[in-house]
């Protein structure tokens, strides 16, 4: 055993849940948060509050941004803007990066709906790059956790989520909530090489999290 952290890159730190990430994360007695970000004052930013940060396109090349880093949180999106671009092939590139680098987990943010993308004409596209990406994780041979929120809110979190492979509805969650759940899946073993939905609920996190991967393992 060691106690080493480990080095967690966050891929859309500068976002408002990447944010919230690095927060959790800067706070960990297991992790170092890394933040990948797109313009220089926002590495300025970061290196201001004592985190480590680099300057990577996901557009372009990434691979000098995975060195010394043992796993990832892809919390990147365009927010419309670039669906194949950033959320698509952004998404690819750093797998690719990942896996090269030797990345021992990758954490994906994905949404509800990307399993189905014709549920939405609006949405269509954007799920469609979601699905694609997600699924070019599953096939790459890291180990992963896929995390398919509803929609999400900038509600104080509540620590606690319903959690299933498939839920029964929509819903909303907080930016909060998803955030911890991405940083709880990180270690090695919870919800390993599994796709799954969450959304606000009565389960504390680290318990919807731990049982889910039990109860789908027996």
């Amino acid at each position: 055993m060691t106690n080493e952290k480990q080095n967690i890159l966050i891929a859309g730190a500068n976002g408002t849940t990447g944010r919230i990430i690095v927060e959790l994360l800067k706070g960990s007695d297991s992790y170092r948060p890394i933040a990948m970000v797109r313009k220089q004052k926002q590495k300025d930013y970061f290196e201001q509050e004592n985190i480590t940060a680099v300057v990577a396109d996901l557009e372009k090349d990434v691979s000098h941004a995975v060195k010394n880093t043992d796993k990832i949180i892809f919390a990147a999106g365009s927010k419309g803007k670039n669906v194949i671009g950033v959320d698509e092939d952004g998404a690819k590139r750093l797998v690719d990066a990942a896996k090269n680098a030797g990345v021992t987990k990758f954490v994906m943010l994905s949404t509800m709906g990307a399993d189905n993308p014709s549920v939405s004409e609006e949405l269509g596209a954007y799920l469609q790059a979601k699905q694609n990406a997600d699924e070019y994780l599953k096939a790459s041979g890291l180990e992963y956790s896929i995390v398919r929120p509803g929609s999400l809110t900038d509600e104080e979190g509540t620590g606690k989520i319903q959690l299933e492979e498939k839920l029964e509805s929509a819903g909303t969650i907080s930016r909060a909530d998803v955030a911890k759940t991405l940083v709880e899946v990180l270690a090695g073993g919870v919800m390993q090489n599994q796709v799954f939905e969450i959304l606000a609920g009565e389960t504390p996190i680290e318990k919807a999290t731990t049982h889910q991967y039990i109860k789908n393992t027996l």
